[in-house]
C-alpha cells in the first residue's frame, strides 16, 4: 500500500516504517513535489495533525496521514505540548528546546510527563485519527545520543534511561509514535 507520510523528518520517517513493516510504501512530502513548510495554526495536535493531513490531501488527492505529538509536563501545565517544537524558538531547535525546559523545571519535584502523538489518516476521502501516549519524567540533565528532540529528557515509566538511552527498536516498542502507529495499523489492514 502506497500512502504519504506528512513529513521530511528522517528521524521520524525510520521510526514509522519500523512499526508499520512489509506492506507499506511510505511517500513523503519532498516525493509528492511539497516542498513548503504545511501551517500548523491549530491549538491542539489533534487539529495540527489534521491541518497537515488535509493540506496534503488537498495538493495531492493522495491517501495519507500527518502527525503532531507534544510533550505534556504535569508541573508546567500541560507546557510545552502544542507547542513542543517551538517551545525556545520559532524554529525546530532541540538543543534549545531541552536547555528551556530543564531552566522551567529547576528545583521542581514534580517531574510527571507524557509524550502524545495524534495521527490523522485520511484514505478515500474519509479522516480518522488515532493516538499514542507513554508516559514518564524529565530527567535533571540530558543523556544519550539516540533519536531526537526531548528524547535525552524523557525517562518512560517503567524504565532507568532515556529513550535516547535506549536502540530503535527499543524506544518503538514502547513510544507514543509507535504507540500511534500500531492504531494506525490497525485500521489500515481494516
Amino acid at each position: 500500500m502506497k500512502i504519504v507520510f506528512a513529513t521530511n523528518n528522517a528521524h521520524k520517517l525510520s521510526e514509522v516504517k519500523a512499526v508499520l513493516g512489509e506492506g507499506y510504501e511510505l511517500v513523503t512530502l519532498k516525493e509528492v513535489g511539497i516542498t513548503e513548510d504545511i501551517p500548523e495554526t491549530g491549538e491542539t495536535l489533534d487539529e495540527n495533525a489534521s491541518i497537515k493531513a488535509r493540506y496534503v490531501y488537498e495538493c495531492t488527492g493522495l491517501d495519507c496521514f500527518a502527525d503532531d505529538t507534544g510533550l505534556e509536563v504535569a508541573a508546567l501545565n500541560g507546557a510545552p505540548g502544542v507547542r513542543s517544537a517551538r517551545y525556545a524558538t520559532d524554529g525546530h531547535d532541540f538543543a534549545a528546546n531541552n536547555r528551556k525546559l530543564l531552566r522551567e523545571l529547576e528545583g521542581v519535584a514534580d517531574r510527571r510527563a507524557r509524550f502524545r502523538t495524534v495521527i490523522s489518516l485520511i484514505r478515500g476521502g474519509v479522516e480518522q485519527q488515532v493516538e499514542g501516549i507513554v508516559r514518564g519524567t524529565i530527567a535533571t540533565e540530558e543523556s544519550g545520543c539516540e533519536g531526537f528532540g526531548y528524547d535525552p529528557l524523557f525517562i518512560p515509566d517503567g524504565k532507568s534511561v532515556t529513550f535516547a538511552e535506549m536502540s530503535a527498536e527499543e524506544k518503538n516498542a514502547i513510544s507514543h509514535r509507535g504507540r500511534a502507529v500500531a492504531e494506525l495499523v490497525k485500521i489500515l489492514k481494516k
